[in-house]
């Protein structure tokens, strides 16, 4: 195996791990957001729910 090929080896790994790393980190902050979306809209419809009662 020649040096040429071990680094191929190492690069195409740092590049698989880098994809690794950014995939967890999308999902986290895709989750959190839907979370935070959905918290967002649970508030709104209770503001009309309230502003319907006072009605």
């Amino acid at each position: 195996m020649g040096l040429a090929s071990k680094a191929g080896d190492w690069a195409f790994k740092g590049f698989t791990a880098g994809l690794g790393l950014v995939t967890i980190y999308l999902t986290a902050t895709f989750s959190v957001n839907v979370y935070r979306g959905l918290a967002w809209h649970k508030a709104q419809s209770l503001e009309v729910f309230r502003f319907w009662n006072f009605c």
